[in-house]
C-alpha cells in the first residue's frame, strides 16, 4: 500500500461536500460523484496541458475495446500526471466508449485546475493525479450508497452478504496483474428474493492488495453505511463492491423486467427501465468522505456498545490497554475503548476530532470504527483483532513462544512504519506519546496495529482511563519517587516525563524502549542483575560490555539473525538518549530497518533514574507534595 495519499488532506467533512456536485446524467453513462482536491493550478500552466492531453489519450484509448487502461503525460517535465480508465467488467464496449468520453468531459469542465480528481458512473471511473497512481492500492476518498429500504431478517442476510463478498474478493484477487478482476455472484434468498453482489480492482494491483481492499476495507465497511439495507455500495478509486436485489449487472441469459412504454427505456445500463431504475435508485443516499463516514454513522449509542461486550464484563479484557472484545448483532467483532471522562472538550469538538483521526488509513493503525458518547462516557470502537495486545503475549511466560524473531523483528518494522505514517505521511503529523505495548494490537498474522494513536489529539496527553501519570513526592519519600517516576513513565522521554515538553521525538524515545522489550521480553520497569534500575540500564550494560546478545529473550535459543538483533539493539539504544537531538528520526528508523547502507552513531549511557532524580522540580527541603502533569 502507498504511503503518500493525495485525497487524505485536513479538510473538514462540510467542506468536502462542496466537491460532491451532482452533475446531469450524459447520454450513455449513469453518472454518480465526483472528487476534485483542493491543489489547484494556474488554467494556463504546463498542468493544464498535460491534464488536457491525458484526458484526451483516456478517450481515444477507450475506442480500442479496453477495459482499463493507464498513461502518463508531461513525464518530460516537472509536471506530470498521471491517469486511468477503468470500465465495470460487466459493460459492452460501446458503452465503455461512452462512459469514458462523458466522463473525460466533465472532469475538464469540473475539475479543470485540480491536479488530482476522480469520477464514479456506473459504468466507469476515471482517476487522476499528479503523484504516480499506478499498482497502489488506495481505499479513499470513498464513496458509500445505500438503499434506503431495509432487509426484514437483518441477521441471515448479513452472513449470506458477507460469505457471498468474501468469495468474490477471493475470486477477484486471484488472478495474475494485469489479468481482468471482476467477479459477480447470484444467491438466493429465498424463493422470491435473490442477492446480486459484484467486486472489481483494477487490473495492475497484486492479489495482496486486492484482497486487502475488497476484503479488509471495503467489505468490513459494509455493515458501517449499509448494514440491514437492501442495496449498497463501497466506491474506493482502486476497486469496488456493489449489492443489491435486483439483477443490476450484465448475465448471458439474464433477462430484465419489461419496460413501461409510457415512461421509455434508460440510456447507458438499458437492462432496467425508467421505472425500474426509480423504484431503486430512488431512495438510495449517498455519503462521500475521505475514508469514514459523516459524524452521525460514526456513533454508535450506548444500549448497542454495553450489548456488543456483554455489559463491559471482564472477561472480554484485551490485555491490559484498557480494551475490551464486543460483538456487534451482525456478529462483527470489535474492540472498544473506555476513555476519560475529562476530555476538556467539549461534545461537537470531540466529534470532529473523532473523524479526523479515522481518516489515518495504514496497514499498522488500528482502524478506528466510531465513537459513543453518551451518558459521560467517552468510548471509541476500533476493529477487533485476534491477537489480542502486544503485552498479552510477550510478558507471559506461556505465550511468549509464540513471538519467535522473525515475528518479532516483523513487529518491530511494522511500528516504526505506522510511528513515521503518522509522523510525515498523515498530513495530519499526529505524535502518538502513549506508545508501549499495551497499544500494540495483533492481528491474525501477529501484524501490529498502532492503537489509541488520536487520543493525545482528542483528549490531550494521558486521558486514557488507569494510565493517567501523577508523579508526587516529599523530602521524606526520595526512593518512593525516583521508583513512582519510573513506574509511571517508562516509555516516557525525560523531558516529557519530567517537564512536560514532547514532540516526535518523545515517541521516538517510546519506540526505543519498546524495541528493548520486544528483544529482551521484558518490561521496561524490570530490575535486572548488577546493580541496573530498569531495562535501559539493563540493556546499556551488555552493549557497554560487548556482550548485547546477552539482552536477547532466552526463549528465542539459537533461532534468530544475529545482524538483524545487532540492528534492533543498536537503534533501541539511540532512540532512549537523553538529548532528544542525539535520537533518530523514523524515517532513518525504518530505512536502517529495511538496508544494511545505514551507518549508525554509538550510542551513550540512556537516560537513567540518577539524572532523573537531578531533573526533578522540587527542592529537597521541600514538604509540601508537588504534582507533576504533562502538559
Amino acid at each position: 500500500m502507498a504511503s503518500f495519499n493525495p485525497f487524505s488532506l485536513p479538510i473538514v467533512f462540510l467542506s468536502i461536500l462542496s466537491f460532491l456536485n451532482p452533475t446531469t446524467p450524459a447520454p450513455g453513462a449513469n453518472y454518480l460523484y465526483h472528487i476534485c482536491a483542493n491543489t489547484t493550478f494556474s488554467a494556463n500552466s504546463l498542468y493544464k496541458s498535460s491534464l488536457n492531453s491525458l484526458l484526451s489519450s483516456l478517450s481515444s484509448n477507450a475506442t480500442h475495446n479496453l477495459e482499463f487502461y493507464n498513461t502518463t503525460t508531461g513525464q518530460n517535465t516537472s509536471n506530470p500526471l498521471y491517469g486511468f480508465f477503468l470500465c465495470l467488467g460487466d459493460v459492452k464496449s460501446e458503452i465503455c466508449r461512452g462512459c469514458v468520453a462523458d466522463a473525460t468531459k466533465d472532469l475538464a469542465e469540473k475539475c479543470s485546475t485540480e491536479k488530482v480528481a476522480v469520477i464514479w458512473y456506473d459504468e466507469c471511473m476515471i482517476r487522476y493525479s499528479n503523484e504516480s497512481i499506478f499498482s497502489t492500492a488506495v481505499i479513499s476518498p470513498t464513496v458509500y450508497l445505500w438503499n434506503t429500504n431495509n432487509i426484514t431478517n437483518q441477521d441471515q442476510f448479513n452472513k449470506l452478504l458477507n460469505t457471498a463478498m468474501t468469495s468474490l474478493a477471493s475470486q477477484a484477487s486471484d488472478v495474475p496483474i494485469g489479468a481482468k478482476k471482476f467477479e459477480t455472484s447470484k444467491v438466493n434468498i429465498s424463493a422470491f428474493q435473490t442477492l446480486y453482489s459484484l467486486v472489481q480492482c483494477t487490473p495492475d494491483l497484486s492479489s495482496t492488495d486486492c484482497n486487502f481492499s475488497l476484503q479488509k476495507t471495503a467489505i468490513n465497511r459494509l455493515p458501517i453505511c449499509c448494514g440491514g439495507k437492501q442495496g449498497g455500495r463501497v466506491l474506493f478509486p482502486s476497486c469496488n463492491i456493489i449489492y443489491e436485489l435486483y439483477p443490476f449487472y450484465d448475465t448471458p441469459g439474464l433477462q430484465p423486467p419489461p419496460s413501461p412504454t409510457s415512461l421509455g427505456r434508460q440510456e447507458g445500463r438499458s437492462k432496467m427501465s425508467t421505472a425500474m431504475i426509480v423504484a431503486i435508485v430512488a431512495p438510495i443516499s449517498v455519503r462521500a468522505a475521505y475514508d469514514i463516514t459523516n459524524v452521525e454513522s460514526m456513533q454508535f449509542d450506548f444500549v448497542t456498545i454495553e450489548s456488543a461486550t456483554n455489559n463491559f464484563s471482564e472477561d472480554n479484557k484485551l490485555g491490559e490497554g484498557g480494551f475490551g472484545q464486543g460483538t456487534f448483532p451482525n456478529r462483527q467483532e470489535i474492540a472498544v475503548k473506555s476513555l476519560s471522562k475529562n476530555s476538556g472538550q467539549g461534545a461537537e469538538q470531540f466529534k470532529n476530532e473523532v473523524v479526523m483521526v479515522a481518516q489515518l488509513q495504514h496497514r499498522n493503525l488500528a482502524r478506528l470504527l466510531g465513537f459513543c458518547l453518551e451518558r459521560e462516557e467517552n468510548i471509541l470502537v476500533y476493529e477487533f483483532v485476534p491477537n489480542k495486545s502486544l503485552d498479552y503475549i510477550l510478558y507471559d511466560p506461556q505465550k511468549q513462544g509464540l513471538l519467535d524473531w522473525s515475528r518479532r523483528y516483523k513487529i518491530i518494522g511494522g511500528i516504526a512504519q505506522g510511528i513515521q505514517y503518522l509522523h510525515q505521511d498523515s498530513q495530519l503529523q499526529i505524535i502518538h506519546r502513549d506508545l508501549k505495548a499495551s497499544n500494540i494490537l495483533l492481528d491474525a498474522d501477529m501484524n501490529p496495529k498502532i492503537s489509541d494513536f488520536g487520543t493525545a489529539r482528542i483528549f490531550g496527553v494521558d486521558q486514557t482511563k488507569g494510565n493517567i501519570c501523577r508523579i508526587v513526592g516529599t523530602s521524606l519519600l526520595i526512593n518512593t519517587v525516583i521508583i513512582l517516576v519510573m513506574a509511571c513513565s517508562g516509555y516516557m522521554s525525560p523531558e516529557y516525563a519530567v517537564h512536560g515538553k514532547f514532540s516526535m521525538k518523545s515517541d521516538v524515545y517510546s519506540f526505543g524502549v519498546l524495541v528493548l522489550e520486544i528483544i529482551s521480553g521484558k518490561n521496561s520497569n524490570f530490575y535486572g542483575s548488577k546493580g541496573t534500575e530498569d531495562l535501559l540500564g539493563y540493556a546499556w550494560i551488555h552493549w557497554r560490555d560487548g556482550k548485547p546478545l546477552d539482552l536477547l529473550d532466552p526463549i528465542l535459543g539459537d533461532s534468530f539473525a544475529r545482524d538483524e538483533v545487532m540492528r534492533c539493539i543498536h537503534i533501541g539504544l539511540l532512540c532512549v538518549q537523553e538529548d532528544p537531538a542525539e535520537r533518530p528520526t523514523m524515517e532513518t528508523i525504518v530505512l536502517t530497518l529495511n538496508t544494511c547502507s545505514v551507518t549508525l552513531q554509538s550510542p551513550q549511557q540512556p537516560w537513567s533514574n540518577q539524572s532523573t532524580w537531578k531533573s526533578l522540580p522540587w527542592s529537597v527541603n521541600q514538604s509540601s507534595i508537588t504534582e507533576l502533569h504533562p502538559r
